[in-house]
């Protein structure tokens, strides 16, 4: 049997003071009016009566946090995953190297992982019912070209030249086996949830990948007092414009991986993040936008944090959080 992490891909061991979880987040919702039935829940036992009458909590967001020891980083290092993903995206790699969650423990920051409302270990909720929404699924196929890997199909395609993502069969499976169904109809539930988990855990870095920029712009400008950094690795969305002063005292790296020329949405995504960094240095905030492929790291998809050079793209964040005075130096783990 292969074991969970390759050997190959073995480091030493990782210190930690603790590590578990919680749940933020929710509200209650009452349903009335709908009819009884009955459910065999369990094949081979004893039927049940249903009522769904009765109070729902809608909204719920799922947390885990690896506790270092020693700890280094001045606050809590919060990673919040993207569209179709939970936060298994950042556990553990595709061809199964540490993810960013180990990295930056293994810096010394105490890591706080997330699984948005209705992905992964969030409670499920009557979705469709309460929000009107619809699961929006992926194929195998989709996300090899619109996350800008290859060419084609994963089946008779070919990488991009250069290309960082392990696109190899059995990593590409690894990855579309963490992929979920996503909702359009959630985010002011989502966003609410991250008010939540910023209530709880106080003041903290926020790195962000793709949707989940989207709301660590927006619970920048709800929140700005517990939001110390934003790290956003190709958000998909930005900010509200009226409140770009409201990021003025929160420094922020932008993130942009390579290909983005030759695909159909990314540099409209881009320019859009672009000239809403712009609006927040009008209005007194600090924001770096870093083009990877001008720094000589070539080759990232829009999985950053999953390609071959993740830990490259790890450290220079750190050293940007280092810089920002959010980090105190000693030996990482």
């Amino acid at each position: 049997m292969t074991p969970p992490c390759e050997a190959r891909f073995m480091t030493r061991p990782l210190a930690l003071a603790r590590w578990g979880s919680f749940h933020v987040g929710g509200q209650e919702v009452a349903v009335s009016g709908e009819p009884l039935r009955e459910v065999l829940f369990t094949p081979g036992s004893a039927p049940a009566q249903l009522d769904p009458n009765g109070t729902y909590l809608v909204g719920a967001m799922y947390a885990q946090y690896m506790t270092p020891e020693p700890r280094r980083g001045t606050l809590p290092l919060m990673l919040w995953h993207g569209g179709g993903l939970t936060g298994a995206c950042w556990e553990t790699t595709p061809d199964g190297r540490e993810g960013w969650q180990h990295f930056f423990a293994r810096q010394g920051w105490e890591v706080i992982v997330t699984d948005a409302v209705e992905r992964g270990r969030s409670g499920w909720m009557r979705i469709p019912e309460e929000t009107g929404g619809i699961p929006v699924t992926i194929t195998v196929e989709n996300p090899w070209t619109r996350f800008r890997i290859g060419t084609g199909t994963p089946q008779d395609g070919a990488l991009l030249p250069g290309n960082q993502f392990p696109g190899d069969a059995a990593s590409w499976h690894n990855f579309i086996r963490q992929c979920v169904p996503r909702f359009t109809s959630t985010d002011a539930l989502t966003l609410a949830a991250y008010g939540a988990l910023l209530d709880r855990v106080g003041p903290s870095v926020v790195v962000a990948h793709s949707q989940g920029g989207f709301f660590a712009w927006r619970a920048a400008q709800e929140w700005p007092d517990k939001v110390r950094a934003l790290v956003l690795v190709e958000p998909a969305s930005t900010g509200l414009a009226e409140k770009a002063a409201a990021l003025a005292a929160i420094p922020v790296l932008m993130l942009y991986g390579d290909y983005i020329e030759g695909n159909p949405r990314w540099p409209t995504i881009r320019a859009k993040g672009i000239a809403f960094a712009e609006a927040v240095r009008a209005a007194g905030g600090s924001v770096d936008v870093v083009d990877l492929p001008a720094r000589g790291i070539r080759g990232n998809s829009h999985m950053i944090q999953m390609d071959r050079n993740s830990d490259e793209v790890a450290a220079l964040v750190q050293d940007w959080l280092a810089a920002k005075g959010l980090w105190h130096a000693g030996a990482e783990q």
